[in-house]
Order: structure tokens, then sequence, then C-alpha cells
């Protein structure tokens, strides 16, 4: 299973670099439009490397994935936790009722003594 792993991860890594190298020249990226920055006297961009921005997107939609996978499974962790409460209390239960039967036991067989 390691060399799975190790396979796919380098595998990956390589796909990164080859991406990173092809497209490192420098892209003007704004973040707010040209008319409006003109008007509030802000500059709305810079300069930065292809493959940052790409990088970035795929950070970002991977954060938003795990954000709304854990959003969905809410309600079964919910449901998870308020089962596992459940199971507690029944334990404790059978614990005690074990007590109560374990002592009329010893009852009986202190009165046949």
């Amino acid at each position: 299973m390691r060399i799975v792993r190790f396979t796919i991860i380098s595998f990956i890594s390589v796909i990164l670099l080859i991406l990173a190298l092809v497209n490192r020249q420098l892209v003007d990226f704004r973040f707010i439009p040209i008319n409006l920055s003109n008007q509030l006297g802000i500059a709305g961009n810079f300069l930065i490397p292809l493959f940052l921005i790409v990088f970035f997107g795929v950070l970002l939609g991977v954060l938003l994935g795990f954000f709304a996978e854990y959003l969905r499974e809410h309600k079964y962790r919910k449901a998870l936790s308020e089962k596992a409460k459940r199971v507690k209390v029944l334990e404790n239960e059978i614990k005690k009722l074990k007590n109560i039967n374990n002592n009329e036991a010893d009852q009986i067989l202190e009165l046949l003594e």
C-alpha cells in the first residue's frame, strides 16, 4: 500500500512541477475592474506567475469541497453521537440490573445456608 501511495504522490508531484515550469510567465491579475480602480485611485492589479493562480484555484476548490462535505455529513455525525450516548446509557442500565440480580442470587444462597 505504501508503494501505491508513493507512486501516486510522485506522479501528481511531477505533473504539478511540469505545470509550474510551463506556466511561469507573469500575468496581470486584477481583483477589481479597471474602470473602478481608476475611479477609486487604487491599483487593483498585480503581476503573478500563472501557475500560482492555477494552484490557488485548485487549493480553493479542494478546501470548499472539504467544507461542503463536512456540512453534508453533519446530520450523520449528530445521529451517531446521539446513538453512542444512548448505548452508553443502556450499558450502564445493564450493569445496574446485573448487580441487582447478583445481589438477589446471593441472598437466596444465604437463606439456603
